[in-house]
């Protein structure tokens, strides 16, 4: 049945399809060329913002349009004016389909003047440009946001605006826009549990450019069209060993040491998750309502599942626009950060047969715009399904009213031993029943200069640290300090849909450490599947506004931020939880000293210990559907 309305969703969209895929197949020159032909164009027409800067702007209108028509708005700090053929390619995409097309740089990018800021001030130069847009002759006032990654993160702080041309907006892959909402607090995946994450200071080193070249000032505008013909501004910086400058102590000379001058990252790297410099920028915080109906396109092995439906659960409920937050829907694919058009028959991720993840997000992306720019409601009916997911394991996509599915129940599975949970060898056990008063606890040693490795998971954008998807964790089960805790094999599948939500009792000889978790699943031959991974930093475990320090010996509760998935764990098949105190090169090491962690070079080692008995046990709970 839910395969019959999949299909019956996206054969409303057959023709935009088709041409769709016409397109992505032309080759760069005959997509520029075709594009030349169905599109009236205007190249880095500067756009000015209430301040006086102006933002470059390429602007694509159908050729032989009638009357004012809906606009498509993407906006990068990516170079996406110059030639660029996947611009040519959406482009055309969108002017077939009656749109017109705009791609803008961010401030301090490329083509456009002033100075870069992350996320480019969304809630004035993101709200200026949908004015602009609205006043032209050619618009009929309703516009939609499109992107993916930093081309979608930008539009959450807007959403909140509920500016009147704001129609709808797809956001695919928009976690790294998401400063506080619900339970996740990670100022823009800049950290996970207060750890920081090592991706976004390695994307800097490509993005910042403080020392950026930029065109004279007073330039006509069509001596600057010609320019971007031939000179895109796009510097080449060195390439750069990160496998190796990722070991680079102090954590904050990390760009410095390859002779960047400091920018960003120099700004943001000595930030605490609670300090109130986070509230400044264009993050989404929860507290600014939202306003605009949104289409979520977001992936299992991308950087911030969690923290994305967490917000398409706030913006259901938010209330301050009733029509906006009624109209939330999302989609989830197994793939890695916006590879969807990748989705197929036959589809691997990591190690990790998934079989046949079809879907034609672009279908549903312009069906969603047709619903909201051009008033066609039965291009996206009321019936579709709120969320849909690509559910692992039984491999097939399936469909819920909400986020979890309402029949999800918890389920409490604990963690135990005999007091040697070390590695796969070990004799750790996840079960239902909890622990006697008295089970012997599992202790390991952690060696910041050691760290326990990154293999797969949710990540990207990482310098090719890290290779994201369902890998095989059993290189890394086989060390002592991972605490592997399995079930039997199962009797009969059980379906895991929703918030995972790890409880750990902790002690530790150190002042600070972190607590590191992970849920496997586990093949009959062995092959250990990642699913998901969660860190905290045991300083944090009171909240972050509040660091407390550890006291030797003395047992705390640490509730990291929830795994966010769907899995079906066949029969045969074991569920797994990893427990160890590093995540590296992911997420930066604790050098356990209790001091600031970025600016120091020399680490202790931690002895940790994971109770798991009487009143101090240590679980997971499970949303099983049923």
């Amino acid at each position: 049945m839910i395969r019959t309305l999949l299909a019956a969703l996206l054969a409303t969209a057959v023709p935009a399809a088709a041409v769709a895929q016409t397109y992505s197949q032309l080759s760069d020159t005959a997509a520029q060329r075709e594009l030349a032909k169905q599109a009236d164009s205007q190249i880095a027409v500067m756009v000015p913002m209430r301040d006086g800067v102006g933002l470059a702007t390429n602007i694509y209108r159908p050729k032989g349009a009638n009357g004012p028509l809906p606009t498509i708005l993407w906006k990068t700090p990516y170079n996406e004016l110059a030639n660029n053929a996947s611009t040519a390619r959406r482009a055309l995409e969108a002017v077939s389909r009656g749109y017109v097309y705009i791609v803008q740089n961010e401030r301090g990018r490329y083509f456009s003047e002033g100075e870069y800021e992350i996320l480019g001030k969304p809630q004035t130069d993101g709200y200026d440009a949908l004015s602009w847009i609205a006043q032209q002759p050619w618009s009929n006032g309703k516009v939609g946001t499109l992107g993916c990654s930093s081309s979608a993160e930008w539009q959450l702080a807007l959403a909140g605006q509920n500016h009147p041309a704001h129609a709808a907006m797809v956001p695919m892959a928009s976690g790294a826009g998401i400063g506080d909402v619900g339970r996740f607090h990670e100022a823009g995946n800049w950290y996970t549990g207060g750890v920081p994450r090592t991706l976004f200071h390695i994307w800097l080193y490509g993005v910042d450019n403080p020392l950026r070249a930029q065109l004279p000032k007073g330039l006509d505008a069509a001596t600057r069209a010609r320019l971007v013909q031939y000179n895109d501004l796009d510097a080449k910086k060195p390439e750069v060993n990160w496998a190796r400058q990722i070991e680079h102590l102090p954590y904050d000379d990390l760009l410095r040491d390859l002779g960047e001058p400091p920018a960003t990252f120099e700004r943001f790297v000595g930030r605490t998750p609670a300090d109130p410099a986070w509230k400044q920028g264009g993050l989404y915080h929860q507290e600014m309502g939202w306003g605009v109906p949104a289409l979520w396109v977001n992936s299992w092995y991308d950087v911030s599942i969690g923290p994305n439906l967490e917000l398409f659960n706030h913006a259901r409920t938010a209330g301050t626009d009733k029509e906006a937050s009624a109209n939330q829907y999302a989609i989830v694919a197994p793939n890695t950060h916006c590879a969807f058009a990748g989705l197929g028959p036959n589809f691997v991720s990591g190690d990790r047969d998934l079989g046949d993840a079809s879907f034609d997000v672009d279908a549903q992306v312009w069906s969603w715009f047709d619903r909201w720019l051009k008033g066609n409601r039965r291009a996206f009916p009321d019936t579709t399904p709120h969320v849909r997911y690509f559910e692992m394991g039984s491999n097939q996509w399936e469909s819920a009213a909400q986020w979890p599915p309402r029949a999800a129940e918890p389920v409490r599975m604990y963690l135990r031993s005999g007091g040697d949970a070390n590695s796969v060898y070990g004799d750790g056990s996840l079960s239902r029943q909890a622990p006697p008063a008295g089970e012997a606890p599992d202790r390991y040693r952690y060696d910041p200069m050691n760290p326990v490795q990154t293999i797969g998971g949710a990540d990207c954008c990482n310098g090719g640290l890290i290779n994201p998807g369902a890998y095989d964790q059993r290189a890394i089960e086989a060390r002592q300090d991972v605490l592997v805790y399995s079930t039997e094999p199962l009797a009969a599948p059980i379906t895991v849909t929703g918030f995972v939500t790890p409880v750990l009792k902790v002690s530790s000889d150190a002042k600070d450490t972190d607590f590191a978790v992970k849920l496997v699943d586990v093949a009959p031959d062995g092959t250990a599947y990642i699913l998901g991974d969660t860190i905290l930093r045991a300083r944090y475990r009171d909240g972050f506004a509040d660091p407390q320090m550890m006291a030797p010996g003395q047992i705390y509760t640490l509730t990291p931020t929830p795994i966010t998935t769907s899995n079906t764990f066949q029969k045969g098949h074991r569920i797994r939880v990893e427990v160890t105190s590093s995540n590296f090169p992911k997420f930066v090491r604790n050098l356990n000293t209790g001091g600031p962690n970025e600016s120091e070079s020399i680490g202790v080692i931690a002895n940790n210990v994971v109770h798991h008995a009487g009143d101090a046990a240590s679980y997971i709970e499970l949303p099983v559907v049923e």
